[in-house]
C-alpha cells in the first residue's frame, strides 16, 4: 500500500515507503522528534547494527540505514504482508540489511546481544509483548545498547527492570516512546 510515511533525513531523504496491510506507522513527525533525541545518544559516524523488531513498513531501520554512515539493520516480523513491504522499500536500496520472518520473543537470542540499537513497536492492542521483549532482552542485551519502546500513550508506565536507565519518556499524539540504555 502506498503511503504518505517517508524517509525523512539523510542519503534516503524523502523515498517513499509501502506500508503493509492494517500498519500503523509511526508517522514521520514523531519519527523526526525520536532521532532528534537519538542525536544525542549515538554517534553517527561509528558502525551500528539496528533491529526494527516488529518491521511493519521497516521505516525506522530504513531511517537508520539513511542517516548513520556504516549501519547494518535487521528486520524481523510475522505477518507476510509486513515482510512484503519491508522487501519492496528495501528493493532501492543497495545495503547491508537483513529481512527475516520470526518472531520477536524468538529471535532475541539471535540478534539481541548483537544490536546497539533496538526498535520495538509491538501491535498497541498486545502491549504485554513489549514488556515480554524486554524482559527477556535484559538478559542478552550489551551493554550501552539503545532500546526504543513505543506504546500507546494510555497504557500505564510498565515496570522497567534496573538493568536499563530511561534516557528518554516522550509522547507524541498515541505513541509514547521509552528510550532505555542497559547499563
Amino acid at each position: 500500500m502506498k503511503s504518505n510515511l517517508q524517509i525523512i533525513s539523510g542519503k534516503y531523504r524523502g523515498k517513499k515507503l509501502f506500508l503493509p496491510e492494517n500498519a500503523r506507522p509511526t508517522q514521520n513527525m514523531a519519527r523526526g522528534a525520536l532521532f532528534n533525541m537519538l542525536n544525542e545518544i549515538l554517534n553517527a559516524n561509528q558502525p551500528i547494527a539496528v533491529w526494527d523488531v516488529f518491521a511493519g513498513s521497516g521505516a525506522f531501520g530504513m531511517e537508520c540505514i539513511s542517516r548513520y554512515h556504516d549501519c547494518m539493520a535487521v528486520f524481523t516480523d510475522i505477518a507476510n504482508s509486513s515482510l512484503d513491504a519491508v522487501r519492496k522499500n528495501l528493493s532501492s536500496i543497495n545495503e547491508n540489511a537483513t529481512l527475516e520472518k520470526t518472531d520477536a520473543l524468538s529471535a532475541i537470542g539471535k540478534f539481541g546481544g548483537i544490536s546497539d540499537l533496538i526498535f520495538i513497536d509491538p501491535p498497541y492492542s498486545e502491549h504485554y509483548i513489549g514488556e515480554k521483549f524486554v524482559k527477556k532482552i535484559t538478559d542478552v542485551a550489551k551493554s550501552g545498547a539503545v532500546l526504543i519502546w513505543e506504546f500507546e500513550n494510555i497504557n500505564p508506565t510498565p515496570n522497567i527492570n534496573d538493568s536499563w536507565e530511561i534516557l528518554k519518556d516522550k509522547t507524541y499524539g498515541r505513541a509514547r516512546f521509552l528510550i532505555l540504555m542497559k547499563k
